[in-house]
């Protein structure tokens, strides 16, 4: 009897603890699954978007066996703002995405349509085609349509008045006009003033407008002339402002010259899309089914037709098939490049070699794809804007284009324009109308000098 009660407490008190143990389990895992709901969760527990990109230098580059580049760390960036976690995956085909011949899209733009990928971050162009199979969000980049060229295949011989080139034709119309006025000033100077005159009587002035011209073009020439030698105070008013003129003019055009000749920018032959299409010397083509073709395509512009045209026919030799296909082969050969001006930009920087035509056309950005309707489409452009407004873009921007070749191409070279000699003119202006006046008031106390000796000998 009483080892059958004590079995049977020994199984109560068993039954007990096993219950108790089941409702610690129990709470336990209630606990586990209210921390998944929380978004400051494990990572594990956040929404996870499967991105596709492309691999192209800076925006997604493999070092170590890891991604990296300026796509990434916009990533990371967005991710950390959001919420979510990413897988990123390259593109199978390694196209941005066009229109394939059986009517498919193809490249990271077909992935998201497929919904093999959430959203695309890479430098895809925001277009009206792509916009309409998929969404963007706010550009992260804003580029252009620019041409890439190597630049000693583009370097040619210094043209025959390449001396000119320091000053504009508005300076060189100003300083042609200066000479003219400033000797002709001299000129009627020299007859005012009755110091110029040898011989009154016989009406002798060295200061013929011939004599006039010649001193005016030794002074510029930075020669003394031998003769005609001012002697009234308003010539030499004249011909010192002159002397002035000249020298802050020399020295401003061999320091513009100097800087021409430092710059090479004007041995550019090709500063624009037309100026490509008229040479015969390099070929030039994009990348194939990108959205700079279709830009040429559909432009109504006829330069822009003829460059379709051109890249249409020869397209199996001009179009390439990666952005770094074509730096290569623009550095290797004949060609030159049309592609995303801030790509260009970056190949410019990182070779010295290289250098991007100064026209840009097609102002255009860079967007984040994703799949119509979808709801992280709106987060990310909020994203974007406050990463913008914040000054990340820009540090991102500046990370990974920095470079020595960038900050050298940005000086650009400019002919000297008449408002930078605004003051110097004026100065001039101001010293011919010094020697008129001068010369004036020369010949009026003359006039009085005579008129007095003239009424002293008639009293006599």
């Amino acid at each position: 009897m009483d080892r059958g009660l004590h079995f049977m407490l020994c199984v109560i008190t068993t039954m007990l603890l096993l219950r108790e143990s089941s409702h610690t389990g129990t709470s336990k895992n209630g606990d586990a699954g209210s921390k998944s709901t929380d978004p400051e969760g494990p990572e594990e527990d956040l929404p996870t978007l499967t991105v596709t990109t492309i691999l192209e230098d800076p925006y997604v580059m493999v070092r170590s066996a890891e991604l990296e580049g300026y796509c990434i760390d916009l990533l990371k960036a967005l991710a950390a703002m959001l919420h979510f976690s990413y897988k990123v995956k390259v593109v199978g085909d390694g196209q941005y995405g066009a229109i394939s011949s059986k009517g498919n899209w193809t490249g990271m733009i077909g992935e998201i349509m497929r919904q093999e990928a959430d959203i695309a971050v890479a430098p895809l162009t925001v277009t009206s085609a792509r916009e309409e199979v998929v969404s963007f969000t706010t550009p992260f980049l804003q580029t252009g349509i620019g041409i890439l060229l190597r630049k000693d295949t583009i370097s040619q011989e210094m043209p025959l008045f390449h001396f000119l080139a320091p000053f504009s034709k508005e300076t060189w119309t100003g300083l042609l006009f200066a000479y003219v006025l400033t000797c002709l000033c001299l000129f009627l100077v020299a007859r005012l003033s009755p110091c110029e005159w040898n011989e009154p009587k016989n009406e002798e002035n060295h200061f013929t407008f011939l004599n006039s011209l010649w001193f005016g073009a030794g002074a510029l020439a930075l020669q003394g002339v031998v003769t005609p030698r001012p002697r009234a105070l308003s010539v030499r008013v004249i011909a010192a402002i002159w002397w002035l003129f000249t020298i802050a003019l020399l020295a401003a055009y061999i320091a513009n010259f100097t800087a021409l000749l430092s710059s090479g920018s004007e041995q550019l032959p090709i500063q624009t899309f037309e100026d490509l299409v008229k040479q015969r010397e390099l070929e030039f083509g994009t990348l194939d089914g990108s959205s700079t073709f279709y830009f040429f395509k559909n432009s109504k512009n006829p330069i822009h037709q003829l460059i379709y045209e051109y890249m249409d026919k020869r397209r199996d030799y001009v179009l390439v098939k990666t952005y770094q296909e074509a730096v290569q082969r623009v550095m290797e050969s004949n060609y030159a490049f049309i592609g995303e001006s801030v790509s260009q930009d970056l190949a410019a920087a990182r070779h010295c070699n290289l250098i991007r035509a100064p026209e840009v056309i097609g102002a255009r950005g860079f967007g984040i794809a994703t799949t119509k309707a979808s709801l992280w489409t709106k987060k990310l452009s909020i994203a974007v804007l406050k990463l913008r407004e914040s000054g990340d873009l820009d540090y991102l921007r500046n990370k990974w284009w920095e470079s020595s070749c960038l900050h050298k191409s940005r000086d650009r070279w400019s002919p000297l324009q008449p408002q930078a000699l605004g003051g110097l003119f004026l100065t001039l202006a101001i010293g011919l109308a010094l020697g008129v006046i001068a010369a004036v008031v020369e010949l009026s106390n003359k006039s009085r000098h005579t008129a007095g000796h003239i009424k002293v000998g008639d009293s006599h």
